[in-house]
């Protein structure tokens, strides 16, 4: 049994993919076998956001590389107004997420991604200069943080991030 397996076993816990999805591309991250840490992984190129783009990022979920244990779980980054209220994507990621979940029989979250494409391009200027090569990895990026956004909210209501307090002998 590899490590990830044993972890996975004895925690309860997997892989969980992250994802940004748009009109164009979809970003795609994973999270470490522990279910703590996200990293991005790639971008996918979908022709529009319909019903056809939803096999193109299954196959490409299902082949991802490296993976020593399967999915357990996706996250799909709910797009809304700086207000929380719907915008016109709104709806259509919620039907991509749905439809995503069925196919791939894995439960799918949504998660809120205000701002993630905006800390995403931060966080890429302070290593990449060239802006070419940032908007290549920009929607990866975006996922990651959409996917750790999520993590961390799970640990904080499962209380897995709580710091135990030391021990009366």
């Amino acid at each position: 049994m590899c490590i990830g397996a044993a972890v996975r076993e004895l925690y309860g816990v997997g892989r969980i993919v992250g994802l940004d999805v748009g009109e164009r591309r979809v970003g795609v991250a994973i999270s470490d076998a522990s279910g703590i840490l996200a990293r991005p992984v790639t971008v996918l190129t979908v022709h529009a956001l319909d019903q056809r783009a939803v096999p193109i990022v299954a196959d490409a979920l299902a082949q991802l590389p490296d993976l020593d244990e399967p999915i357990a779980a996706i996250v799909v980054g709910l797009p809304r107004h700086l207000d929380g209220t719907p915008n016109a994507m709104t709806e259509r990621v919620r039907l991509f997420a749905a439809a995503l979940g069925r196919i791939m029989d894995r439960p799918v979250h949504l998660q809120d991604e205000r701002l993630t494409s905006r800390e995403a391009e931060s966080l890429l200027a302070l290593r990449e200069k060239d802006w070419r090569a940032r908007k290549k990895r920009l929607d990866a990026a975006a996922a990651a943080i959409i996917l750790q956004d999520y993590l961390d909210s799970a640990a904080a209501s499962t209380g897995s991030g709580d710091v135990l307090p030391e021990p009366e002998f």
